[in-house]
Parts: structure tokens; C-alpha cells; sequence
């Protein structure tokens, strides 16, 4: 339900919250136990009332998960954007590290890549009762 409050401000109960953000409602919940939103307001009803800023956190965050962040560094991220205003030094250090994990990872998945590709073209059509798909997972498995 959209609510305006007394003044003039659009504001939204968590569902629909959780509908502009993209936020499941329990993350929303979550995020605020673990203080990466803070508590919202709440009507005399006790509902929580979030605002525009809320909205735009909640994507702040989706975006950085969806890139792999941990909550860590959106932790981070979001108390360089918010009050402090660090300087682009402060997140340019943050994001090298996180760069230099993705590429890490990229570099381990282009290896995996090579080793299925590598089983799975040796796979036959069934007519053996030898895989090397499940060999190479169990290392321990008798063929």
C-alpha cells in the first residue's frame, strides 16, 4: 500500500517495497536485523513505512549483490556513499579487491571449463557403465 505521509513524501508499506525493489519481504527484514537499512518508522498500527531513501538503498544493494559483493563491502560501500562521503580513493580500494577476486574466480572457472568439457566429450552414450563425469566428482569411486 502506498502511503503519502503529512509532508508530501511518498512513502510504502514493505510489500510494496518489496515490489518496486525487487527485495524479497524476509530480506528487507533481514537487512534491517543486520542494520543495512536502518528500522523504519511505523504507523500507529506498528506497519513499517519506508520512503524513497529505503527504495533506493534496497537497489543499492540488490545491484551490489547481483556483482558478487559480499555484505561487507556493500557495508562499506554504503557508509562511503552515505554521510562520511569518502573519497573515490576509499571505494576505488574496496572495488580493486573485489576485482581482483572476480578475476580470480574467472580465471578458476575457465580451468573447470576446460576439465568438463575435456570428461564430458569422453562421456559415451551409456553404452559402458564407466562415467567420467562422476568419476572426476568422486575421486574415490570405483569404476
Amino acid at each position: 500500500m502506498r502511503i503519502i505521509t503529512p509532508s508530501g513524501a511518498e512513502s510504502f508499506s514493505i510489500g510494496e517495497l518489496s515490489k518496486h525493489s525487487g527485495v524479497n519481504i524476509e530480506t528487507i527484514r533481514y537487512y534491517e536485523r543486520i542494520k543495512m537499512l536502518p528500522p523504519p518508522p511505523r504507523t500507529a498500527s506498528g506497519r513499517r513505512v519506508y520512503g524513497p531513501a529505503e527504495k533506493r538503498t534496497l537497489a543499492f544493494i540488490r545491484r551490489s549483490r547481483e556483482l558478487g559483493f559480499p555484505l561487507e563491502e556493500i557495508r562499506a560501500l554504503l557508509a562511503l556513499g552515505g554521510s562520511e562521503r569518502a573519497s573515490c580513493a576509499d571505494v576505488h580500494k574496496i572495488a580493486s579487491a573485489h576485482l581482483a577476486s572476480v578475476r580470480s574466480k574467472l580465471s578458476d572457472l575457465i580451468k573447470l571449463e576446460a576439465i568438463l568439457a575435456e570428461t564430458v566429450a569422453q562421456c559415451t552414450d551409456g553404452a559402458t557403465p564407466d562415467c567420467p563425469v562422476l568419476d572426476i566428482l568422486d575421486a574415490g569411486r570405483q569404476g
